[in-house]
């Protein structure tokens, strides 16, 4: 991809808006070209003495009036071109965010939070500035400089001549100091979005950062990438501090050749005090362009650096997506399949599943269990294709995993996963995130199912508490009951707990999940846990181990065989016999 391919569709959207603002813009230096002549004759008149007091109110009228319409013109302008670069950023941040939705599980595995902020705020806006102001910067460049050359030239084209003669050392300067700007303002940004994405973490992991008494550890941390982002921005700042410098010495060597020579052509006749002071005027004009040369080029390569990072994010495409995907399928039933199933996360890494195989009928309870690490969690990531399984291996309602829509996919197989993740918003908003439409008192029902309806109605404002960044002002087991609640108000066919009731008691745990399996006969649910006690009454239990399916049955049928399943629940027996517990 070209650098400005990806910012062309929103140019072209907005081309009248921007054509015209730059009509406004012609207007602008068409009436400032003029204020210089209409001086030239004012004083030209005034030293041949042909004109009197009612000519200099007229001239001084119009004047007066060429900066009203300019002032008019410019606000226009203003809010034509920078209006719609504002709306540009806003349409391509959209769009950003949108990109990141569809990307896949192993991109933000990949990627840092902070990495991808620095993309949406100090990038998007980098952009901006170059199509807002660079934009009409770059345009008033060109009309500017040819139309005050044009009228140099009228006046006195041997003294225009001399006056441009430091010019030629702009073009080397821009072509020295362009690139550095380019690949230096590059490295400002990385070290900005490290910066963010340290601050990010240290603040999302204060608690854990309190309670190991580790502060002055994390100030050193946010110290070591602060002081690099200085030493970035130090090293982008020497460039600027000689390039525009350097820019106005050109600029001054030329304005002093215009006066000196320009002065003595005056004293010899060889041009009028109007034209030279006309002159003069021409030549400031000039100078706002060549000043802006600097300008724009640091823009510039500001602006395309940043929207190259920004390339490098749109460039990537989705692992999981409906390229296979048949759109006429809209509901799913839910009895699941794996069919020679196998898989790992990287092809020289071990395989998580070998060659596994098994069925549950829509409507069933079905429970995973194993030691850490087996794979229980890959499993039902599999299933709702947060990553893709090999072709041809899991089938929902004898369909084919890659010919559901994700979007039916996921609205019909809700996944409550290890860990909760709670918005910063009220609980009876957190609950009803997947259904937002839903009535009160189905968030209370749901909220009473999962067991947490009475804790939330102790708070002082009961649905309405705010629960903070990622629940923080929930216990672990509220939050995990929260998100229980939130999964069933949307009554999937297909339930998938991944532990989700691991910090909760054993007796609560065991009370919600038999009501959970009560109220969802006829649908289908998957359960993941590690107590043996919440996962008796399933239809189907499997024990995953060895990359393989170790043992299948109900829980009596695993009882009997005597493997890895009953010594799992041997031991649970004889802890809850210890701690006083029932299993």
């Amino acid at each position: 991809m070209r650098t400005f391919d990806s910012i062309l569709p929103y140019l072209k959207k907005s081309y009248s808006r921007i054509a015209a603002g730059i009509v406004m813009l012609i207007l602008v230096d068409v009436v400032q070209l003029a204020v210089p002549k209409v001086m030239q004759h004012a004083i030209d008149s005034i030293q041949a003495r042909s004109i009197d007091s009612a000519g200099l109110a007229w001239i001084g009228l119009i004047i007066f009036g060429l900066a009203i319409a300019v002032m008019i013109l410019r606000f226009f302008w203003r809010v034509l071109i920078i209006g719609n670069s504002f709306q540009i950023e806003k349409s391509l941040r959209q769009d950003f965010y949108n990109h990141l939705l569809k990307l896949s599980q192993n991109f933000f595995n990949r990627s840092k939070t902070g990495d991808l902020m620095a993309y949406a705020t100090n990038d998007l806006n980098a952009v901006r500035m170059l199509f807002g102001i660079g934009l009409i910067a770059a345009m008033d460049i060109v009309l500017m400089t040819v139309a005050s050359f044009s009228f140099m030239v009228s006046i006195n084209w041997r003294l225009t001549l001399l006056a441009i003669i430091p010019m030629p050392f702009l073009t080397l300067t821009i072509r020295h100091f362009g690139k550095k700007m380019h690949k230096r303002f590059a490295n400002v940004q990385q070290s900005f979005a490290t910066l963010s994405g340290r601050v990010q973490e240290s603040i999302s992991g204060i608690r854990i950062v309190k309670a190991f008494v580790q502060e002055n550890t994390e100030l050193d941390k946010i110290d070591e990438v602060s002081h690099d982002f200085v030493k970035q921005n130090m090293a982008l700042a020497k460039i600027a501090g000689v390039f525009h410098p350097f820019m106005g010495f050109v600029i001054s060597t030329s304005i002093v050749i215009t006066l000196y020579f320009g002065g003595r052509a005056a004293i010899r006749g060889d041009i009028t005090i109007g034209g030279f002071i006309a002159f003069f005027q021409y030549l400031g004009m000039l100078v706002w362009p060549m000043i802006a040369i600097g300008w724009i080029v640091d823009m510039y390569q500001r602006g395309t650096a940043s929207l190259k990072r920004l390339n490098e994010i749109f460039t990537v495409n989705p692992e999981v997506n409906d390229d296979l995907a048949d759109s006429s399928i809209t509901e799913l039933n839910g009895s699941i399949r794996l069919s020679n199933l196998s898989f790992r996360y990287g092809e020289d890494l071990p395989l998580i599943f070998n060659d596994i195989s098994m069925k549950i009928d829509a409507g069933k309870t079905l429970a995973i269990v194993g030691p850490t690490g087996c794979g229980k969690t890959t499993l039902i990531e599999l299933l709702v294709r947060i990553y893709n399984p090999q072709p041809e291996s899991i089938f929902i309602d004898d369909k084919e995993l890659f010919s559901i829509p994700l979007q039916v996919l996921r609205r019909d197989a809700v996944l409550v996963p290890q860990d909760i993740f709670l918005f910063s918003d009220t609980i009876a908003n957190n609950i009803r995130l997947g259904n937002p439409d839903t009535t009160d008192d189905a968030v209370y029902e749901a909220a009473k199912t999962a067991r947490v309806y009475d804790e939330i109605m102790d708070f002082e404002h009961k649905f309405d508490t705010m629960v903070g960044e990622r629940g923080i002002t929930l216990s672990g087991g509220q939050k995990q009951r929260v998100a229980i609640a939130r999964a069933l108000l949307t009554n999937p066919r297909i339930l998938i707990l991944d532990d989700a009731l691991s910090a909760v008691d054993t007796k609560t745990e065991r009370h919600i999940l038999e009501r959970l399996i009560e109220l969802r006969r006829g649908r289908t649910t998957i359960i993941i846990a590690h107590r043996i006690s919440s996962i008796q009454h399933a239809d189907k239990i499997i024990v995953l181990g060895d990359a393989k399916i170790a043992e299948r049955g109900n829980h009596k049928d695993l009882i009997i065989q005597r493997g890895l399943y009953n010594d799992l629940y041997e031991k649970q027996k004889i802890r809850a016999k210890l701690e006083g517990e029932d299993l």
